[in-house]
């Protein structure tokens, strides 16, 4: 008898220096979502979709900032949205050779759509959404050599911060995505380039050249956000950046990544005539701006004993911000013109946390029915628009933000969420409190 019990706590030791010494090749990304083939089948359909209800009690006026006492006592106002509504398509060509897709609808709609301008006095102007209401978010064909050597090249996404590496909606407890860094950075950020990824022991790591963004698209509201964006039939490429990550998977139920971009963003638009020489063969006055753009990003995932915890740290620079605000001010006085006047922060940061404890983990019953209920909380700041000493402040900008809430996941593919969040602003300023109701899916069809 003592021989077996011997021999059973050898075996689970064993099983247990296994688990962790395995490779976290099971680990996979958002990046990587599109190439996971079920049941090893070559055809691949999936997708993902959000339904969100806001109530949100403070008011909706673009004045609600610059006069904040005059709208201090404005009604609460309600919304309705499809955030995203995602389909999936993969196929496995053989010999290491595969195709993904990932087809966007955003907000529920195509076309064009009526907007009140914040830079123009409330203005309204009707819009054609070319980049906003249906995306090709990823379209790329992919050599596989090993593992740890894929070649991919198409529209990919660019796997920068927390959110754009895993931007489906079961990776995140809150209505929305993240609200810092989906302010500031592109969300979901993807653009035209090449990407060679890999995963290797416990690690995994992907380098990208992509176009670079547009200082014109960037904003005091939203940073660099829109410079991935293009109002053309085509995505102006004057410029490329870099991006890359490293994950890593050593200890068990735990995720360490760390993502950066580097690239420049002045005469990266149309048309090409900031740069050059004039008529007098001399250089032109913005020959020389860069405009360069660097962020760097550091995030979590843990996952066990039923906490799941995750968090992200990004800082961003844009260098000669001043001047660029100088010229997009110029610019955006042509008729028409589809680039922003906002200016830009020469910094910009966002910090969040979130933890969840599955509250069925305790309930047999629950447990046997793969059920989960987590209650959570999280806790962000983040601020668009950090101005050098040149710049004019804008106190609004920073903001901390609280939820708390639950989600509820009947099957593992669906979750049920529901949240009070409050947005504390400078004293000057109103709070900004709302409830958020969700529902969303994740999942493989075929």
């Amino acid at each position: 008898m003592s021989k077996m019990i011997s021999f059973a706590r050898h075996l689970q030791a064993a099983v247990i220096a296994i688990a962790a010494a395995t490779p976290a090749t099971a680990q996979v990304s958002a990046v990587d979502s599109v190439m996971e083939h079920a049941g090893g089948k070559r055809l691949s359909v999936g997708g993902y979709g959000e339904v969100a209800m806001s109530r949100n009690f403070y008011s909706d006026n673009i004045y609600r900032y610059t006069k904040a006492a005059q709208y201090a006592d404005d009604p609460s106002h309600g919304r309705f949205d499809i955030p995203h509504a995602v389909v999936y398509l993969g196929y496995d060509f053989g010999k290491g050779w595969t195709m993904g897709t990932e087809i966007e609808f955003e907000h529920s709609g195509t076309g064009s759509a009526v907007e009140q301008e914040f830079e123009e006095a409330g203005e309204w102007e009707q819009e054609v959404e070319k980049g906003g209401e249906v995306e090709l978010e990823q379209f790329w064909i992919q050599k596989s050599f090993s593992p740890a050597l894929n070649l991919r090249a198409g529209h990919i996404v660019v796997p920068v911060g927390l959110t754009n590496f895993k931007h489906e909606p079961l990776n995140f407890f809150t209505v929305y995505r993240p609200e810092g860094e989906s302010t500031i950075l592109p969300s979901t950020w993807h653009d035209t380039g090449v990407s060679l990824w890999g995963r290797l022991s416990h690690f995994r790591y992907e380098l990208q050249v992509v176009a670079g963004l547009d200082a014109f698209q960037f904003s005091r509201d939203n940073w660099v956000k829109n410079g991935a964006g293009s109002a053309f039939e085509y995505k102006v490429a004057n410029k490329y950046g870099l991006a890359g990550r490293v994950d890593c998977y050593a200890i068990p139920g735990l995720r360490i990544g760390i993502s950066g971009y580097y690239g420049n963003s002045m005469h990266n638009t149309y048309p090409h005539d900031l740069e050059g020489t004039n008529v007098n063969g001399e250089k032109k006055a913005y020959d020389g701006v860069k405009g360069q753009v660097a962020i760097g990003s550091i995030d979590l995932t843990f996952k066990r004993f039923n906490w799941i915890v995750r968090g992200q740290a990004d800082y961003g620079y844009v260098g000669d911000a001043a001047t660029i605000n100088t010229i997009k001010r110029t610019r955006a006085k042509v008729s028409n013109s589809p680039y922003s006047s906002m200016p830009v922060g020469k910094n910009a940061a966002a910090i969040g946390v979130e933890a969840g404890y599955d509250m069925f983990s305790q309930i047999a019953a629950m447990r046997r029915q793969n059920q989960k209920l987590y209650l959570f909380g999280r806790y962000e700041y983040y601020d668009s628009y950090i101005p050098s000493n040149e710049q004019q402040q804008y106190e609004f900008t920073k903001k901390n933000r609280l939820a708390l809430g639950i989600n509820y996941y009947p099957v593992p593919q669906i979750a049920v969420k529901a949240e009070y969040s409050k947005r504390y602003l400078k004293s000057q300023y109103n709070n900004e409190p709302s409830i958020n109701i969700g529902i969303a899916y994740e999942g493989f069809f075929l």
